[in-house]
C-alpha cells in the first residue's frame, strides 16, 4: 500500500523552523537590549522560560495531529503574556516610542499554529487576541502597530485558507485514488467472472433448452442469472466508503456506501436496482452512483421489488419490465413499466375491499412514511406503469 500523501506536511516542517528561528532572534534582542530594561531580572525570567517552552514543545507542531488545542492555547499564553509583560520590564518612553515587545516576532509563530490546525477563521481569532495585547501594551493604537496588526491577520487568514483547501485537495485525491483502485479490481472480476462463470450459464441455458422437458426450465433460470450478473458487472463501481480498502465488500444487495456531500453515509440506490435486473427485467439509470441515506434506498428498493412480484404474479411468465431511475436535484425518482395486459379499471380498489392491500401496503405505505410517493397508471392491453418518488431530505 502506498504511503499517505499529506500536502500540509511541508507547512508544519516551516513552522518549526520558523519557530526556533525566531526563538534565536528573540533572545539575541533581549542579549542586545539587557542593559536598557527597567526590570532586566524580569525580562530575562520570561526569555528564559520562552526559550524552555519552545524547545520542549518542538515535536508539537511537526503535525497536525500532535500540535491539540490544549497546546494551541498555551503558546497563545506564552506570547500574549511576553507582549503585555513588555510594558512592565521596559521604560514607558521606549514603549511609546515602539519598542520591540519581548517575545519580538516569535508571536506570529503562535497564530500561524492556530491556522494550521484550524484553519482561517481559528488564525484569525488568534491574530486579534494578539492584537488587542498590543494595543493594551503600547497604551494606544499607533499606525505600526495597526500595521503590524493587520500584517499578522491578513498573513493567518491566508495560511488559513490555504490549508483548508489543501486538505480538501488531500480528501478529494484520496477518494480518486480509491475509486481507481476499486474499478481496476472490478475490471479484474468481470474478466474472470466472463471467462467462467458468464460462459457456463450461457452455456446451461444452451444446452437446457435443447433438452427440454425439465432441463429447459434449468436453462430459463441459467438464462436469468446470467443476464442479472451481466447487469451487475456492467453497473460500474460505488465511490468506496471512507477507510475502507478497495475492493472490501459493501454489504447485502450489492449496493456500495458513498458519502454525500456533507459527509454523511448513504446507499447507492443505483447499486439496488441494478441487483433486481434479470433477463426479462432491464434497468436504466444514471452513470454515477446515486446517494441515497441507507434506510430510505432500502425502503425504495423494496418498493420497486413489490411492483415487480406484481408484474411475476398478474402479468404472466412472458411479461417483462423496465426499471428507469432518474435523480433530480431534491429527490429520485424510479418508474416501473411492464408490457402486461394491464389492470381492469376499479381492479386496485375491489383488491383492497376484499383485503388484497399488496400495492397500497408495499408500496405506497413504505413511501409515504418517509415523505414519498407512489403513483400506478394502468390502461387495459397496454401495461402498467408504477412512479416511485423519494425525497432525498424531509
Amino acid at each position: 500500500m502506498s504511503a499517505r500523501i499529506s500536502v500540509e506536511q511541508p507547512l508544519w516542517r516551516a513552522l518549526t523552523v520558523y519557530r526556533v528561528g525566531t526563538l534565536v532572534y528573540a533572545v539575541a534582542l533581549h542579549l542586545v537590549a539587557h542593559g536598557r530594561y527597567e526590570h532586566p531580572l524580569v525580562a530575562s525570567v520570561y526569555v528564559a522560560v520562552l526559550t524552555l517552552w519552545s524547545l520542549g514543545t518542538v515535536r508539537k507542531v511537526q503535525s497536525a495531529e500532535r500540535c491539540t488545542p490544549l497546546f494551541l492555547a498555551g503558546d497563545l499564553i506564552v506570547a500574549l503574556t511576553g507582549i503585555l509583560l513588555t510594558r512592565h520590564v521596559e521604560y514607558l518612553d521606549r514603549v511609546e516610542g515602539g519598542v520591540s515587545t519581548l517575545p519580538s516576532i516569535w508571536t506570529a509563530g503562535a497564530v500561524l499554529g492556530f491556522a494550521l490546525k484550524g484553519g482561517w477563521r481559528w488564525g484569525l481569532s488568534a491574530a486579534a487576541a494578539v492584537g488587542v495585547a498590543n494595543v493594551v501594551e503600547r497604551g494606544s493604537v499607533s499606525g505600526d502597530t495597526l500595521h503590524n496588526v493587520l500584517l499578522v491577520c491578513v498573513a493567518s487568514i491566508a495560511i488559513g485558507y490555504v490549508v483548508e483547501v489543501a486538505r480538501a485537495s488531500e480528501r478529494t485525491l484520496s477518494r480518486a485514488l480509491q475509486i481507481e483502485a476499486a474499478t481496476r479490481e472490478r475490471e479484474r472480476l468481470a474478466r474472470d467472472i466472463h471467462d467462467s462463470v458468464l460462459q457456463v450459464l450461457a452455456m446451461v441455458m444452451r444446452r437446457g433448452t435443447a433438452l427440454g422437458g425439465d432441463a429447459a426450465e434449468l436453462g430459463r433460470l441459467a438464462g436469468e442469472q446470467e443476464s442479472a450478473l451481466r447487469a451487475l458487472v456492467a453497473a460500474g463501481p460505488s465511490e468506496p466508503r471512507p477507510g475502507r480498502a478497495p475492493g472490501e465488500s459493501s454489504g447485502a444487495g450489492g449496493a456500495g456506501e458513498v458519502s454525500g456531500a456533507d459527509g454523511a453515509e448513504s446507499s447507492d440506490l443505483r447499486g439496488l436496482l441494478a441487483g433486481l435486473a434479470g433477463s426479462r427485467v432491464t434497468f436504466s439509470g444514471p452513470g454515477a452512483p446515486v446517494p441515497l441515506a441507507p434506510g430510505r434506498a432500502r425502503e425504495l428498493a423494496s418498493a420497486v421489488g413489490a411492483a415487480l412480484d406484481n408484474v411475476r404474479r398478474h402479468a404472466g411468465e412472458g411479461a417483462r419490465a423496465w426499471i428507469l431511475l432518474e435523480e433530480e436535484p431534491d429527490a429520485v425518482l424510479v418508474s416501473v413499466r411492464d408490457d402486461g395486459p394491464g389492470i381492469p379499471a376499479g381492479r386496485l380498489a375491489d383488491a383492497e375491499a376484499e383485503g388484497r392491500m399488496g400495492v397500497a401496503l408495499s408500496m405506497r405505505g413504505r413511501l409515504r412514511d418517509l415523505g414519498g410517493t407512489a403513483e400506478l397508471v394502468s390502461v387495459p392491453g397496454q401495461g402498467t406503469e408504477v412512479e416511485l418518488r423519494m425525497p432525498k431530505d424531509v
